[in-house]
Formats: C-alpha cells, sequence, structure tokens
C-alpha cells in the first residue's frame, strides 16, 4: 500500500479544489467533536471519589536496645486512604533522610489503596537515639515496635490481633532495614528493597578478585575476598550524612531540650554509637578493617537473614550504581529464593549515581504490593472491582542509551521469564578474546597522584558530560595496564558480570611490598577511540602474600555489573590502574607486573530479553469511547508501519550464523515441501545439505533468503530473525539461482554493477579478496561470452562472496562442472571457510560433500532424518578400514581383541567391526605385533550411509 503525504495533498499533480479541503476539515472537526462528546458522556456519571484524611503526625516512644530501660522516640507519619482499613506499607528513608524525603511516595502509594507508615530512622530527623546502621538491637528493633503500632491502628487491616498486612520498602538504607525486619518479622507479607546491599563488608570494602574458579550461574554473581579495599569516597559522604547535627522540622516546632541526645564522645562522631564510630575511624586512618569492624559490619549485613525470608521479594537495583553494585542484588536474589521464596529483580537505569526510580517504576512496586497484599484496583461507578494482576517473578532490566545534550538518558526496558540461575537456566555468556602484552603498572609514593573513574554521588555532572561526549574518567600513564578486544561486528548487550582472569607478580629488581592493590574497569571505545567507562566503576582487588620474587599469581577478576549496548565496530577495552581517587590507596611505591592469564578472553553476561514497549501515556477512560476507538486504530496503523523495522534479536546466538527451529512451508493440498525442519551452522563450518530431489534442499535455502515465506517455525540469522528485506541478511551471500551475467561484460565488470544495485559503498565489496578466493585472477578481465561453464559458476560463487559475508549459501554450486574444475571449486570453499566464516550448501554430488564438507543435514521427504559431522555420519556403523603390510597377521591380532566385532581382509586392506572400540585400541594392538599400518579410515563412504538412512526413495 502506497501511502500518500497528508501535507500538500495532490492528485494528479493537481492540488484538490478548496470544496474538497473544506470536506476534509469538516471530517476532522467530526471526529474531535466525537471524541470530546465520548469524554462528556463517559465522565458525565462520575462522583467526585472521597478525599483522603489528613495525615496523622505521632512521636512513638520506642525501647532504645537490648536489654534496657532507656527509650528514644521516633518521628513518624501515617496516610491513610479514604477506605479504610487497607493493608499497610512501611516506608523507610535512606541515609542522611527523614520521613519527609519519602512524603511524596507516601501519598503514591495512598492514591492506589495503601496505609502508609513514614517514619524518621532514630538519629535522623526528629527522631532520637543513635545510629547503628540498621543493627538487628536497634533499628530493626525499632520496625517491629512500629510493626506493633500499625497493628493497632483502625485504618490498618488484620490478618490476627497484632498482625496488620502491611508490606516493606525502602531505598538504600531504608531498603535494607526492609530485608533485615522481613527476615527477623514473619509479620511482614510482601518486600520490596530498592538499591541496597546484601554485604556491607564488601559493599565497603570491596575485594573482586578470587585465586580459585567462580560460579557464573546468574548474570551478576559477585567475588568476594577478604581484606578488601575501602571506599573512601563514599563512606565519607555516608558519615558526613550521619555525623552532621539532626535538622530542625519547621512544621512541628523544633525539638524539646530533653530530649536533645548527649554529645558522643568523641564529637566528630555526630549521632553515631561509639561502636560504629570507632570502626569508621579506624578504616578511614588505615584503609583496613580490625577484627572488631568486620564483625560490626557482618552484623549489620542483610545476608544474615536473607535464608529466613518468606515473604515475596521484589528486588530493585540501579545499574548506575558505584555505591552497590548489581553483586549485592545477585546476592540477595540467589540466597532469598534458596529458602523457596518468590522473587522478582529488577535492574533499572539509576541508583546511587543515577537517581532514584521514576513514577514507572514505583508504580511498579506498587503492583508488588497490590497483589501480593491483595489491595483491589479503584473501581469505576457502576463498575466491579478490577483484580491486581500478579507481576510474577520474572527478571526485567533496562538499557540505558547515550547521554543527550541536557544530560537525559533514552532507555529501552527488556523482561526475560526468570532471573538467570534463579528459577530459570544459567546466565548466557560470551567470550571476547583480548589482546596485549604483559606490563609494568606503578604505585606512586603516597598513592597520588591517583586516577579517577567516578565522583560518588554526583550523577548529574557525569551525565552531562557524557551528553557533550567527554568522560570524567583518566588513567595516568605509567600507572595502568590496557588490553582489548576486537571491535565487534554486531550489537551486543552486556548484562551482568564480565570476568577474566589476570596474572600479577612483581617486577624484579623494582620495589615490592608483598600485596598489591589494583583497579580494573572496563571501557567501551569507539570506532573514533572515544572511550566511556561503563558504570563510571571500578573492580577493586587487593592480592596479599604476593612472592617478591617475579612468581605471578593468577586470579580471577568480577568486573563492575553493568547493562551496556555494545555498538557494532565498537571494542571493549580492560584497564587495570594502581590508583583511584574514590579508594584508599596504598602508599608505598611499588611496581607490578599485569598479564593476561588463562584462556586470554573477558567472559561477558547476554541475558536475552524481550523488549517491553510502553507509549507513555495512559489511555483512560476520560478521553472517551471515540478517542480510545481512535487511538487503537492508529496504534495498528503503527504497528504495521513499525513490524518490518523491528529488530528481533537473541543475545544468545549473536555469534551464531544460522539456527533454523521447526521450519515448515505448506501449500495448499499438497504435503509440506518442508516439515519441522531444524538445523544449526556455526562459525567456520562447511555444511553439506543432502537429500534427493524433492527432498526440500532448495525450499529451505529459499526460505531463510527471504525469498519465500513459511507457514510456520523460526529463522535466525547471527540471532536475528530473518524476514524477507531484513537488514541481517546484508551479511549473507547466496547462490540460488543462475546468476545471468552479461556476456558482453568483463567479469569483473558484472561484479561491478550487481555490487552497485546493491546500494552499498564500493569499497566493502572486496573485489581483489573474492576474485583471488574464486581463482579467476586475470581471467575477470575477460567479456563473460569467453569463459567456460566452469569458469561462469566460479564467476557465480565469486559473485556472492563479495562484500565477504559470515554466511555463503549455495545451491548446487558444482552443477556443470567436470572432475577438474570440481577439484578447484572444492578449494575454493575451503579457502573461503579458512577465514573463520560459514558455508551452507546442498549437493547431489554426495563424494565431493564428503571431501569437501565438515557436517552434513540429511533430507528426506522434507525432513531432516539425520545430523553430524561426515565421520559420524559415514562411521555410524563402526567399520573401520585399515591399510597395513602384512593382511593376516593384521586379522589374527585383531580377532584377539576382545569384543571386536567381524574382521576380514582384502588385498593389502584388512575391515574390522570396532563394536565401539576406539581406532587407536586396534592401532595400537597392531603395531605391538609389528604390524606396519600405514592409514587407518572409515570403511565406508557417505554415499554409503546416505542409502543406508534414505531407504528405497533415494535408489528409485
Amino acid at each position: 500500500m502506497k501511502l500518500v503525504p497528508l501535507s500538500s495533498p495532490t492528485v494528479g499533480s493537481v492540488s484538490p479544489t478548496p470544496r474538497r479541503r473544506n470536506r476534509f476539515v469538516l471530517l476532522a472537526l467530526a471526529l474531535v467533536a466525537s471524541v470530546v462528546a465520548g469524554a462528556f458522556l463517559w465522565s458525565g456519571d462520575e462522583r467526585p471519589e472521597a478525599a483522603p484524611a489528613p495525615p496523622r503526625e505521632a512521636l512513638l516512644d520506642v525501647i532504645d536496645g537490648p536489654g534496657r530501660g532507656e527509650r528514644v522516640q521516633i518521628d513518624l507519619t501515617l496516610y491513610a486512604p479514604a477506605d479504610t482499613p487497607a493493608p499497610a506499607v512501611l516506608l523507610s528513608h535512606d541515609f542522611g533522610g527523614d520521613k519527609n524525603t519519602v512524603a511524596d511516595q507516601a501519598r503514591e502509594l495512598v492514591s492506589r489503596g495503601f496505609t502508609v507508615l513514614t517514619y524518621s530512622s532514630r538519629g535522623f530527623g526528629r527522631s532520637t537515639g543513635r545510629i547503628a546502621l540498621n543493627s538487628p538491637e536497634y533499628e530493626v528493633a525499632d520496625a517491629r515496635q512500629l510493626l506493633d503500632w500499625l497493628a493497632r491502628q483502625p485504618e490498618v487491616q488484620r490478618d490476627h490481633d497484632g498482625d496488620p498486612r502491611v508490606g516493606v520498602t525502602g531505598a538504600s538504607y531504608g531498603g535494607a532495614l526492609s530485608l533485615l525486619l522481613a527476615g527477623s518479622d514473619p509479620r511482614v507479607d510482601a518486600v520490596a528493597p530498592v538499591m541496597t546491599y546484601n554485604d556491607l563488608t564488601q559493599a565497603l570494602l570491596p575485594n573482586t578478585a578470587s585465586s580459585g574458579p567462580v560460579t557464573e550461574d546468574t548474570a551478576a554473581r559477585g567475588t568476594y575476598g577478604d581484606d578488601g579495599v575501602f571506599k573512601r569516597a563514599w563512606a565519607g559522604l555516608l558519615f558526613s550524612a550521619g555525623a552532621a547535627p539532626a535538622p530542625t522540622d519547621d512544621r512541628n516546632g523544633p525539638r524539646r531540650a530533653e530530649d536533645q541526645p548527649a554529645p558522643p564522645s568523641p564529637i566528630t562522631c555526630g549521632n553515631f554509637t561509639a561502636e560504629v564510630c570507632a570502626a569508621y575511624t579506624e578504616v578511614a586512618q588505615t584503609g583496613r578493617a580490625g577484627p572488631q569492624t568486620l564483625a560490626l559490619l557482618d552484623s549489620v549485613s542483610p545476608k544474615r537473614v536473607t535464608g529466613s525470608i518468606g515473604a515475596p521479594t521484589m528486588l530493585v537495583q540501579g545499574t548506575r550504581d558505584t555505591l552497590f553494585g548489581l553483586d549485592q542484588a545477585d546476592a540477595n536474589a540467589r540466597q532469598i529464593a534458596a529458602a523457596g521464596t518468590k522473587v522478582k529483580v529488577v535492574w533499572y537505569a539509576g541508583g546511587h549515581d543515577g537517581g532514584p526510580p521514576g513514577p514507572e517504576l514505583r508504580s511498579r512496586i506498587a503492583d508488588w504490593f497490590a497483589f501480593h497484599l491483595g489491595v483491589t484496583e479503584p473501581a469505576e461507578p457502576g463498575m466491579p472491582p478490577t483484580p491486581p494482576v500478579d507481576p510474577g517473578t520474572g527478571f526485567d532490566y533496562e538499557v540505558a542509551g547515550k547521554p543527550r545534550r541536557n544530560g537525559e538518558i533514552p532507555v529501552r526496558t527488556f523482561a526475560a521469564p526468570a532471573y538467570p540461575g534463579v528459577g530459570a537456566e544459567r546466565s548466557p555468556r560470551f567470550s571476547l578474546p583480548l589482546h596485549g602484552q604483559p606490563q609494568p603498572v606503578v604505585n606512586p609514593p603516597g598513592g597520588t597522584p591517583a586516577s579517577t573513574s567516578s565522583l560518588p554521588g554526583a550523577g548529574e555532572v557525569q551525565d552531562l558530560a557524557g551528553g557533550l561526549g567527554r568522560s570524567l574518567a583518566r588513567d595516568l600513564p605509567g600507572q595502568v595496564a590496557v588490553f582489548r578486544t576486537e571491535p565487534v561486528t554486531d550489537q551486543l548487550v552486556v548484562t551482568g558480570i564480565p570476568r577474566t582472569r589476570l596474572a600479577v607478580a612483581a617486577m624484579p629488581g623494582q620495589p615490592a611490598t608483598g600485596d598489591a592493590v589494583l583497579f580494573a574497569k572496563l571501557y567501551d571505545v569507539g570506532p573514533d577511540d572515544r572511550r566511556t567507562l561503563l558504570g563510571n566503576a571500578v573492580s577493586p582487588m587487593h592480592l596479599t602474600d604476593l612472592p617478591t620474587d617475579g612468581t605471578q599469581r593468577e586470579v580471577e577478576v568480577a568486573l563492575p555489573g553493568i547493562v551496556h549496548a555494545l555498538a557494532e565496530g565498537h571494542r571493549l577495552e580492560l584497564a587495570v590502574a594502581s590508583t583511584d581517587q574514590a579508594y584508599a590507596t596504598p602508599t608505598t611505591p611499588a611496581v607490578h607486573r599485569v598479564a593476561l592469564a588463562g584462556e586470554k578472553e573477558l567472559s561477558v553476561p547476554s541475558v536475552r530479553g524481550t523488549p517491553i514497549t510502553s507509549s507513555g501515556v495512559p489511555l483512560t477512560p476520560v478521553l472517551g469511547i471515540g478517542a480510545i476507538l481512535v487511538l487503537a486504530v492508529l496504534a495498528w496503523l503503527l504497528s504495521l508501519l513499525r513490524r518490518r523495522h523491528i529488530v528481533d534479536a537473541d543475545p544468545a546466538l549473536v555469534e551464531t550464523p544460522l539456527v533454523i527451529k521447526g521450519l515448515t512451508k505448506s501449500y495448499a493440498g499438497e504435503d509440506p515441501a518442508v516439515d519441522d525442519v531444524s538445523m544449526r551452522v556455526e562459525s567456520g563450518q562447511i555444511v553439506g545439505l543432502l537429500g534427493a530431489n524433492g527432498a526440500g534442499k532448495t525450499t529451505t535455502l529459499r526460505l531463510l533468503l527471504g525469498l519465500l515465506r513459511p507457514t510456520s517455525g523460526e529463522i535466525r540469522l547471527f540471532g536475528r530473525r530473518a524476514r524477507p528485506g531484513a537488514p541481517v541478511l546484508s551479511r549473507v551471500g547466496s547462490l540460488v539461482e543462475a546468476p545471468g551475467f552479461l556476456p558482453h561484460l568483463s567479469g569483473i565488470d558484472n561484479l561491478r554493477y550487481y555490487w552497485a544495485a546493491t546500494g552499498r559503498p564500493m569499497l566493502q565489496a572486496r573485489f581483489d579478496e573474492v576474485l583471488q578466493i574464486a581463482g579467476l585472477g586475470p581471467d575477470a578481465q575477460r567479456k563473460v561470452r569467453t569463459y567456460s561453464q566452469g569458469m561462469k559458476q566460479r564467476l557465480a560463487i565469486a559473485q556472492a562472496m563479495l562484500g565477504l559475508p559470515e554466511l555463503l549459501i549455495l545451491d548446487e554450486p558444482t552443477n556443470g562442472l567436470d572432475p577438474p574444475q570440481i577439484h578447484r571449486m572444492r578449494e575454493v570453499l575451503r579457502r573461503y571457510a579458512a577465514t573463520g566464516r560459514s558455508v551452507l550448501l546442498s549437493s547431489h554430488l554426495l563424494s565431493e560433500v564428503e571431501r569437501t564438507c565438515t557436517h552434513v543435514v540429511l533430507m528426506q521427504r522434507g525432513r531432516v532424518i539425520s545430523t553430524g559431522t561426515v565421520e559420524e555420519i559415514i562411521g555410524a556403523n563402526g567399520d573401520v578400514t585399515f591399510v597395513v603390510d602384512s593382511p593376516e597377521l593384521a586379522v589374527s591380532t585383531l580377532r584377539r581383541i576382545e569384543g571386536l566385532g567381524r574382521v576380514s581382509a582384502e588385498g593389502e586392506l584388512v575391515h574390522a567391526d570396532l563394536a565401539g572400540h576406539s581406532a587407536a585400541v586396534a592401532v595400537n594392538a597392531l603395531v605391538a605385533a609389528g604390524v606396519l599400518v600405514s592409514r587407518v579410515g572409515p570403511r565406508r563412504r557417505l554415499e554409503d550411509a546416505f542409502l543406508q538412512l534414505v531407504g528405497e526413495d533415494a535408489r528409485a
């Protein structure tokens, strides 16, 4: 259908008359009038909703700590909807905030029908008491007493006496509180922590190096090592937030003098307990955590109770978070799911460096509570209530685009059925080879100057710099080792924690300290060499007991968790630096040698997800029936226009040239030409498609090239769904029909005209290379009418190879060739596959397929009846032939091998049925007996195997 532009419409190059324009205007006005009328008709029966009650504020006395008679006051506010009692949500704030920080979110939850309790945690806002970092004896005990208070309120629905129906949520500090409370109080019915931690020790003193292998079942499993590197910048910001004097709440008046806490000792500790103050002082001064500090951090970590959480949990974690990375949410998900609890995981394009969840994600958190707490959607007048929809236990992640000049970041959301490794298969991973020689890195005296990776808490500044095409990350010369991958040939979405192996050693003759602190990070490097630090994050490594004699130590390194779309033509760069301003680094000078180890590759997770499309404009009834119909029609038209341009990519298959699943092609009144065909072509393979006439070979090739539309099934080329006109077909070269060259033009001119018709740049054609591979050479300058049939066929192959496609598809490429030409064609295909590309060919010359192909797919009556390597197909019955110098001795020797089948001699050939034994066993026995074996191979040929598999159809 041809679409005529709506601007300046013409009919036969003549503009429509004014009368016709007036008709268009009247039609448009009538449409608008129907929409407006529909809106009034729909909304006319609506009655004003009952307004929610005003918030109630209170100062609640709670017991201060274990076994003490003292009490502290918690400043709280209760928000209630119009219809009560209702399920409740306990909403906690982040570190440094108070109950007013989450007031807007509380009102959003109230509008969804929840009663909401917000409060200022001890030591913040108007609440008294000391900050104990979510201690079970302090902050968690406070929260349990808040649940007691909630159960007594008339606005709150109860499951039993003293048991409110309640969900708990909060961000960062408040998120950890929700996990700790859910793991210690069975009254919690649902949990939704946001951008929080699992292990506070690893969050503030991470060590991402491990000597042993690390399980890679999930997408973001971290490497939690001892003797971590102190996250100095973030810890300093958090400590200052808790050490500041308590603010005055102007609405409630200043805190009473008798409620003011006594100054701690020393005064530099602000509102913290003495234990927390001592721990921070130790780590800030030494960069190391002693046993008491480690015990304190461990005691306040959610990991201690995650195995006891029975409430359905929605884990929301930011992908732009240098404080609490994706590994923290991963650990929470694994531990909670191991207890048999329902878990949903969401990675969003925010975090401590990118901002808290926006309205859409907050609405999804409310959906989680609505289903698990039993809150129905508000009903329209005269309509029954809408039951909540089960949000499931899937895994959602957001892929951020390039920051715009104003700092805004476009985002796309993808969904997977479940979080990898938790209720789903393990996360797919891809191996990207790394290149680079061992390099020295210097830790300067005093650890300064230091490299820059991120500015904690300054996400807006980093976004603005990214929008201007700049990066705040800087590596200093001499302090960094760099290793690189090759540019990727297709977009790769990295979702999770990449891994690699490094070898670190002291440099002989240079200063050495016996240990090393290093920082690994990944850059996205474009074709213009512009570098972007992924996640603005680094992975600190602390290697202790490092030999000073130059002996290297190999470690597995977990790099920062990210969600990033690596564009085609971009590469990844692994940088290993000796310093970073955000961390405490050693002050003693040292020189280390850093090298790649193991397979010298980067293991990259890529979780397959389905794009979630959202218009961002809600279709509410107030628009009216007419508007809904109009918008529905527009959405249908837009879907038709966009369908051809949708990129349906499977990240797990981006390196696989061809995957066919369940392919069927039927015609009315006939048996299927192709019936449930499934096959796969990997990189570097030459796959032969064999079958008698009418087996469906050519139809299969036409289907995967988009020349025919399948009745059912799926074809994926390099992970993308193959459709007629799909862009991914540009990566495929084919010869299915006779090319029809112009005889009066030379071979090279025919190729040039063909390539020009594709619209692609001439430099991409690679004429010289394809002519060399095809073996034409100077003959390419001759006119095609002088070519033999074999030369025309090789020119056709060269045409299919133009641009050096990654997958070459050929239908009967040896047609019309004599034996010498067939031999040369075989060499052409072998040379092409030797470049790392793949070939799929159909042929009826079984002997040539046997000599040329690495793999075989046998078809009969439209179905695949056998697949495998050539050796597997022809050696399926175990018969092997030996060429020997003494046949009689060979026969008697082989017959003495227990379990061997029939053995016979034919001249200098000895045939034996190995019956499951390996050929090596037989050869060893023959050599030990003094028999000279000059050759070993399968007895039957591919033709024998083919006839045996397809039976009388092929013989006929």
